[in-house]
C-alpha cells in the first residue's frame, strides 16, 4: 500500500535557515505528518545541501530538484548531521532510501536513472513514519525540474 504525500506551498513557514540566503520552503504531508522541506533547485542550492548546519529540526528537510531525470549521488562533505535520503522518480515514486553518516565523503549513487528529486530528512525519518520505496508523492505541488 502505497504512503500518499501531499505537497502545499508554504511562504509562512517559521524554519529560519542559518545560512545566508534562506531557500524557498514547501510544507508537504507525508505519512500523516507535516514536513516542512527548503528547497533546493538551483546547481549552487544543491551543492550546498545541508552543509555546515548544526542541526536539523524534526519534521524538516531539503528536497533536491534536478534539471532532468538521471543517476545521481550524494555525499555528506561538511554536513554533521546524520541524514537519510530519498531518490524520487519524475511521477514521485520513491526509488531508494538510503542512510547518510557525517562528514562522511563516500558517493552514494542511486541505483536508479531515473531520478528528479532527493529528499533529505534526518537519519531514520522514513523509518520511524513507515515511508519505504513504492511510496508516491502527491504531484500537485513538486516544483518543476531545476533550471
Amino acid at each position: 500500500m502505497a504512503v500518499a504525500v501531499w505537497l502545499v506551498l508554504c511562504p509562512s513557514c517559521n524554519y529560519t535557515d542559518p545560512t545566508p540566503g534562506a531557500l524557498d520552503t514547501i510544507s508537504l504531508e507525508l505519512a500523516g505528518t507535516r514536513l516542512v522541506v527548503e528547497v533546493a533547485d538551483e546547481h549552487e542550492e544543491r551543492q550546498q545541501g545541508l552543509m555546515y548546519r548544526k542541526e536539523l529540526p524534526e519534521n524538516h528537510g531539503m528536497l533536491f530538484v534536478f534539471q532532468e531525470e538521471g543517476p545521481v549521488s550524494f555525499w555528506m562533505r561538511n554536513t554533521l548531521i546524520p541524514l537519510s535520503i530519498a531518490y524520487l522518480a519524475p511521477d514521485g515514486v520513491i526509488l531508494e532510501i538510503h542512510d547518510l553518516n557525517p562528514l562522511d565523503e563516500t558517493p552514494v549513487a542511486s541505483h536508479s536513472e531515473r531520478v528528479l528529486y532527493a529528499l533529505e530528512v534526518n537519519r531514520g525519518w522514513f523509518a520511524r513514519h513507515g515511508v519505504k520505496t513504492g511510496d508516491r508523492l502527491a504531484l500537485g505541488a513538486l516544483p518543476p525540474a531545476a533550471k
